[in-house]
């Protein structure tokens, strides 16, 4: 496996999840059962600070983050606006230290949007501007402590 290093910020590990934009995570999950087989499914949750309700999907390799707004005030209602079927909306990576990414980050000009905060995963996250990432929203999340990044 090939790692990635930056200079200030350390390793770039491994990818977390993809995160799923959906107008219903039973939808979803029920879709993800049937179609691909899925069967460790953990149990939806409120994230209110963001605005979301979330579900993860274990796969072998990795997780999908199954995300619902709560309200229409939540930044995935305007997602679901513009792709009403829903969609993928980001890609989250693990970092050894949020807070070292998001400086090496900034020095090197790109735009992080917001401070971290504590996520989903329950670790420190952040969003970098998808105009830095070709297109693309990605989420960097501190590794959970015991679950060094790859």
């Amino acid at each position: 496996m090939t790692t990635f290093r930056s200079e200030t910020a350390g390793t770039l590990g491994r990818l977390n999840h993809v995160g799923i934009a959906t107008p219903s995570i039973a939808r979803s999950v029920a879709t993800y059962r049937t179609l691909l087989g899925a069967t460790a499914i953990g149990e939806p949750f409120d994230v209110p600070a963001q605005g979301v309700r979330v579900c993860f999907v274990d796969a072998p390799n990795t997780q999908i983050e199954l995300i619902e707004p709560l309200d229409d005030a939540s930044p995935i209602a305007g997602f679901l606006r513009r792709n009403p079927a829903g969609g993928q909306h980001h890609v989250c990576f693990e970092v050894p230290d949020v807070h070292a990414a998001v400086a090496d980050l900034k020095a090197k000009g790109a735009t992080v949007l917001g401070e971290p905060r504590t996520g989903a995963p329950g670790t420190p996250t952040v969003f970098v501007d998808p105009r830095d990432m070709g297109g693309l929203l990605v989420e960097l999340m501190e590794a959970p402590v015991g679950h060094a990044p790859a």
